[in-house]
Formats: structure tokens, C-alpha cells, sequence
């Protein structure tokens, strides 16, 4: 565990440089960026005086994409250069702490997804034994109780018989799909995959994926557009 209140912020780091070193630069570099993958390495350089031919540290920073928030995810490369930043002026400064609190605050970030993780493991194994709700393939509206499941494989094989045999892993461009049901005004029953793009400031979502009740086995199937 850690106090982000005892790191540095990069902001309050570049101040005091600035301060020390009134005629002092710093210089940032993009040394490869792939776009594709989402990947990015930085470097910086610190030089205590505008004419000083060799700086005073270097240091880089590499960042991907996906590790970011979504709404966070389109600056990963200014985030990435600001981290070497941050990096170089501690071989410059007397610091005691090389990470700035933004370094931190992703450590952070990290450590909470990975308790979320470990919380859903865990409530999995506890609900692993548990009968679940099945549609009965002869009649779409009546439950019977499935054998509990203990592996993945046979949840994800639960999950398929439910929807008739239909792929449990529709995805897009913008990655997994999510599996939504309702019931439309008309009474009549809609299923669909759904695109969970929520990119901030990015309209763009994918069309969903419809389904519908075959009337002959009563499971979900793609729907036929006419």
C-alpha cells in the first residue's frame, strides 16, 4: 500500500526545474509509436542549460494503449511522453522517489481492477454449485434447473445450450460483444449482441447483432431480415 499524497506530481516537477534552472529545456521524443498495437516508447531528455550540448538524465516511458480507460485510452501517447518526463527530471532533481504520482495513480488503477478481478473468481466459485436457470428446448417459456457447472468449459457450454447452440463469443472491431435480452411493446421477445464501444467523444458504435425465437425449436437464432 502507498500514499499517492507523498508523490510528486510531473507538473510540481517541471516547476521546480523551471525554478533551478531558468535557462534550462527539456526535449521529448516519440522513438516508435504503433498505432495498431496501441503501443508507444518515449524519451526525454534534461538539460540544465539551453546551450549544454549533453543533457543532464534520459530516461523513457513505454504505453499501451488497452492498460488505459476508455475515456482515457486516445491520449496514451501524450500520457506516455509526460511519464518520461517525470522519469527524466528525477536523474536531475533531488528526489527520493523516481515515480511521480501519476505513475502511481496507474499502479493504483492496476491494483484495483485486479481485486475486482479476484472478487468476481471468487464469487464465481461460491456460486459454482448452484443450479442455474435453463429454457427447456421444447418450450422457450419454462425453466427447468441445469447441473451445476465446476469448469468454465461446461459454463460456457451451459450458456450455448441456453441460446440454442449460438457462439457465446460475437465480437466486434471494438472487442467482446455483450448478450442482451427483452420483450418488445408487441409482447414479442428480442435478443441481441451488443456493441459496448463508450469511448468518450466517439459516437461510433457497431450495429447490434439481432435474434429471435425459432418457432419450430423454440431456441434463439439470427434473426432474418427480409
Amino acid at each position: 500500500m502507498f500514499n499517492l499524497q507523498d508523490y510528486e506530481t510531473v507538473a510540481d516537477r517541471v516547476s521546480r526545474f523551471q525554478k533551478l534552472h531558468l535557462g534550462g529545456r527539456i526535449v521529448t521524443k516519440v522513438i516508435s509509436l504503433d498505432n495498431s498495437k496501441g503501443e508507444v516508447l518515449a524519451m526525454a531528455e534534461v538539460y540544465r542549460e539551453h546551450e549544454d550540448t549533453q543533457p543532464a538524465g534520459v530516461d523513457y516511458a513505454f504505453g499501451v494503449a488497452s492498460t488505459y480507460p476508455q475515456s482515457m485510452r486516445k491520449f496514451y501517447v501524450e500520457d506516455t511522453v509526460t511519464s518520461a518526463v517525470g522519469r527524466a527530471l528525477s536523474l536531475v532533481l533531488d528526489t527520493d522517489k523516481k515515480p511521480t504520482r501519476e505513475d502511481m495513480q496507474k499502479v493504483q488503477a492496476h491494483q484495483e481492477v485486479k481485486a475486482n478481478i479476484e472478487q468476481v473468481k471468487a464469487k464465481m466459485a461460491d456460486t459454482s454449485k448452484e443450479y442455474v436457470p435453463v429454457e427447456k428446448a421444447e418450450d422457450p417459456w419454462t425453466i427447468s434447473s441445469a447441473a451445476p457447472v465446476t469448469t468454465m468449459e461446461q459454463a460456457v457450454e451451459t450458456v450455448k445450450a441456453v441460446l440454442g447452440g449460438t457462439p457465446v463469443d460475437e465480437s466486434c472491431k471494438h472487442g467482446a460483444r455483450v448478450w442482451k435480452t427483452g420483450t418488445s411493446k408487441a409482447g414479442k421477445p428480442w435478443g441481441h449482441w451488443k456493441c459496448m464501444n463508450h469511448i468518450q467523444g466517439d459516437a461510433e458504435r457497431c450495429d447490434p447483432i439481432w435474434y429471435e425465437i425459432d418457432k419450430e425449436t423454440g431456441q434463439w437464432k439470427p434473426q432474418v431480415k427480409y
